[in-house]
C-alpha cells in the first residue's frame, strides 16, 4: 500500500521490457560487438603470418588494443553517462590505425592487407562516431 499526500501521486511502477524492445535496444551495441569480433578474427589471421619476434611485442600491442575496445565498448554501453567511454574507444581505434600502419610500414603486411585491415577499422570507427552522436556527446 502506498501512503501519499494530497499533493504527491503514487510514482509509477517500473514494468519489465519486452524482448522486441530489449532486443531492440541491443542491437546497435550487437551489430558493433560483431564487428569488433570480425576485426579481431581477420588480426589474429594477419598476425599470425608475422615473424616471431614481433608476434610478441608489436602483435601483443594489437591483441591489447583490440581487447581495450571490446571491454570499452561495453563499458559504454552499460553506462548512464557513455561520452567519456566513447571517446576512449575512439582514442583506441585511432591507436590500433597506427599499429596497423607501423606493421604495414616494417613490411609485416602488404598493401592488400592494409587496405583490408583499415577497411574492417574504418567501418567500427563510422559506427562509433554515429553512436557518439546519437547519444549527443559531440564535443
Amino acid at each position: 500500500m502506498t501512503v501519499t499526500s494530497h499533493d504527491q501521486k503514487p510514482a509509477p511502477e517500473a514494468r519489465a521490457l519486452s524482448r522486441q524492445e530489449q532486443a531492440a535496444r541491443y542491437a546497435p551495441y550487437q551489430s558493433l560487438i560483431e564487428k569488433i569480433e570480425e576485426l579481431d578474427a581477420y588480426s589474429h589471421q594477419v598476425m599470425h603470418q608475422w615473424p616471431k619476434i614481433e608476434r610478441h611485442v608489436l602483435a601483443a600491442e594489437v591483441r591489447a588494443t583490440l581487447l581495450r575496445i571490446r571491454r570499452t565498448c561495453a563499458v559504454a554501453w552499460k553506462r548512464r553517462q557513455k561520452a567519456a567511454a566513447l571517446f576512449d574507444i575512439d582514442v583506441e581505434i585511432e591507436v590500433l590505425r597506427h599499429l596497423v600502419r607501423k606493421a604495414w610500414r616494417l613490411g609485416y603486411i602488404t598493401p592488400r592487407r592494409l587496405e583490408v585491415w583499415t577497411r574492417h577499422i574504418d567501418e567500427i570507427g563510422r559506427m562509433v562516431g554515429a553512436w557518439i552522436k546519437h547519444a549527443g556527446a559531440a564535443p
